[in-house]
């Protein structure tokens, strides 16, 4: 009896590692700072890759990060999603890439490996937030080791107003509010709209602007655009005389 029970023990040494424990079936670790080699297999976009671990192919979700997606199935492609997935392909060619786990849960609901990723030691995680490319979100403790670091880093990028952080409100708690974007794009189309009066430098340097019912307005090529009759006179022309 002794001895099965000692080949239980021995099998579930072997089954899940020494420095690991499960609970409810969710892999849990013991808090190792270790970081482990893994050979990256596919970018999947900017906080999720795939990788060969202990000779299986894994996919990665990084801790405590949300890029803009690429190609969501409800929320399409998002502005700077792209950038970020581009930016974190080239960081992971740079280098030699290792993964580290936390003391909490290993995966998440969808069976993806959480971890944060380096590249020779350095934070991937800390340069997509410091370059504006990622937010930080889903904080689940334990899994929190480098969240002050984080914050810290995504800091740099807010006041720089840089990436995600150009325009106000586009980033959320929730995620990334595309609509913002949106109507500031049909807020500047409509600007662009009202400034239609064209300004013409004609062969003898006069300085001409028409207006959209005057006769050669069509044809007219504009060195300069106007959004009102009084902004091209100010500016030193004078209206088509048509």
């Amino acid at each position: 009896m002794k001895k099965i029970f000692a080949y239980l023990v021995l099998f579930t040494i072997l089954l899940y590692g020494c420095d690991e424990s499960s609970t409810n079936g969710v892999i849990q670790t013991d808090g190792s700072t270790n970081q482990i080699a893994v050979e990256v297999v596919e970018v999947i976009d900017g906080d999720t890759i795939k990788v060969k671990y202990n000779g299986d192919i894994e996919k990665v979700r990084y801790l405590l990060i949300d890029t803009p997606e690429t190609n969501h199935h409800t929320l399409g492609k998002q502005p700077f999603g792209e950038e970020a997935k581009q930016r974190n392909k080239e960081i992971l060619k740079s280098g030699n890439v290792t993964i580290e786990f936390d003391v909490g849960n290993r995966l998440d609901d969808y069976g993806r490996m959480l971890a944060y990723v380096y590249v020779d030691g350095e934070s991937v995680q800390e340069t997509l937030l410091e370059e504006g490319l990622a937010r930080i979100a889903y904080i689940f403790p334990p899994n929190t080791r480098y969240l002050d670091e984080f914050e810290e880093a995504s800091k740099v990028a807010k006041e720089r107003s840089i990436g995600i952080w150009e325009t106000d409100n586009y980033v959320t708690n929730r995620g990334f509010n595309t609509e913002v974007l949106t109507n500031n794009n049909a807020e500047e189309k409509s600007t662009t709209e009202q400034c239609n009066i064209k300004g013409n430098i004609n062969r003898q340097g006069k300085k001409i602007y028409h207006i959209p019912s005057g006769k050669y307005y069509e044809q007219t090529n504009p060195e300069e655009w106007f959004c009102t009759e009084q902004d091209a006179i100010q500016a030193g022309f004078k209206k088509s005389g048509e």
